[in-house]
């Protein structure tokens, strides 16, 4: 019995060294657990802390014109009177009174040609009008005296105090002498129509301006050759080309199978790229009625109702071809953005603006739809917005932005 208790207060060294190998197993098991959970919440928190990825828009300035637009061309500024100026006589260019820019009235002087030649002549052709009016008096004289001598003829012919002979000599010098008169007379009217040929070159070295307008482009200078109906080397044909700016218009080019759609005196409002922010009232002024084989369109030309001083020659435009006349209330700005970047939050229209990297909700109230935007207040053109938040997206969360 002594010896049965004795064996329970033995050792068992197999048993001893199997309990130390499990409990360390079980703790490091225990570590990983621990490690990996922490490792998931780091990962959550990580993804929370970094940025989301989100498109973005600009919000922008649109006009209720967009709603009644019925077609939109481009085109450019035309001046419809334009002139290249120049003399139809050939000469030095002596001087030269304008520059690019000058504005100029109707029969303004704007340039005169070296002009003595033709001077002279119209000073010898005066001249020669002073001698055949002395001519012509000098011919009167001598009929006045043949009439004379043919009425005293006539008289002493009757009872024979003169012979027959005599008689008919003095008919023929006063026939002779009224044939003088009447050639000195045309000699006269040859001599004054060649003294006007000769003023009317004196005046061709004299350029004025065809119309009121303004000098686009000068092409002489003082001391160049002035050929207008020649191509000799170093010469120049015009001096000045000139434009009406009361004459602008806009030509563009519609495609045939849109023309069906303009009228004559149809609305329209032009855009220039150069004035990004004037939009002016216009009016289809003609369409040309032939098509152009190798484009397919048709040449529309719109006149300015509204007009600006700013507007010039060349200048490119985009016209819209509105369904009626805008009003000025039409024709104001409004703010605007995509239907997709209104989201609602607790009964609330609002949009997320992208500033810092975050993404701050804005309250908005929506108006009318106009094209493809919608017209809204509580943000300003030029801010950016998130297209689509989504649940995902609240006031300050970060985001990286990318345009759609």
């Amino acid at each position: 019995m002594a010896d049965h208790d004795l064996s329970r207060l033995k050792i068992d060294r197999q048993a001893a060294a199997a309990g130390v190998r499990l409990r360390p197993r079980r703790r490091w098991l225990r570590y990983a657990a621990i490690a990996v959970v922490l490792l998931a919440l780091a990962g959550i928190a990580i993804r929370l802390a970094s940025p989301r990825p989100v498109q973005t828009a600009t919000v922008t300035s649109a006009f209720p014109t967009q709603n009644f637009t019925l077609l939109n061309a481009t085109g450019y500024v035309v001046p419809q009177r334009k002139a290249a100026v120049a003399s139809k006589a050939q000469g030095r260019l002596e001087w030269l009174g304008v520059l690019e820019g000058s504005r100029v009235k109707k029969d303004e002087v704007i340039a005169r040609l070296e002009s003595k030649d033709v001077a002279a002549s119209f000073a010898q052709a005066q001249a020669q009008v002073q001698v055949a009016q002395a001519n012509l008096a000098l011919q009167q004289a001598e009929l006045k005296d043949a009439e004379v001598n043919l009425r005293r003829s006539r008289i002493l012919i009757v009872p024979n105090a003169i012979s027959r002979t005599q008689y008919d000599a003095d008919v023929a010098r006063f026939d002779k002498a009224r044939a003088s008169v009447n050639s000195s007379r045309a000699s006269v009217v040859s001599a004054q129509a060649n003294a006007r040929a000769a003023e009317v070159a004196v005046e061709q070295t004299v350029v004025r301006a065809p119309f009121d307008g303004v000098v686009l482009v000068k092409h002489a200078n003082v001391g160049d050759n002035i050929t207008p109906f020649s191509a000799a080397a170093d010469t120049k044909g015009a001096i000045v080309t000139i434009a009406d700016m009361e004459t602008l218009e806009v030509e563009a080019d519609v495609a045939e199978s849109n023309i069906a759609r303009i009228r004559v005196d149809q609305p329209c409002e032009l855009l220039l790229d150069a004035l990004p922010g004037l939009r002016l009232a216009g009016q289809v002024s003609r369409i040309v009625p032939t098509v152009d084989r190798s484009k397919a369109t048709v040449l529309v030309k719109v006149r300015f109702v509204d007009r600006d001083a700013r507007v010039l020659p060349d200048m490119s435009a985009k016209i819209a071809f509105l369904s009626r006349a805008a009003t000025a209330q039409d024709r104001q700005p409004v703010v605007a953005v995509q239907p997709a970047a209104i989201a609602t939050r607790d009964g609330r229209q609002v949009v997320y603006v992208v500033r810092d990297g975050k993404a701050h909700e804005m309250t908005v109230k929506t108006g009318n739809k106009l094209g493809e935007l919608v017209a809204v207040q509580g943000v300003k053109p030029g801010d950016v917005v998130v297209l689509s938040p989504g649940d995902q997206i609240g006031d300050g969360s970060r985001v990286a932005t990318s345009k759609p």
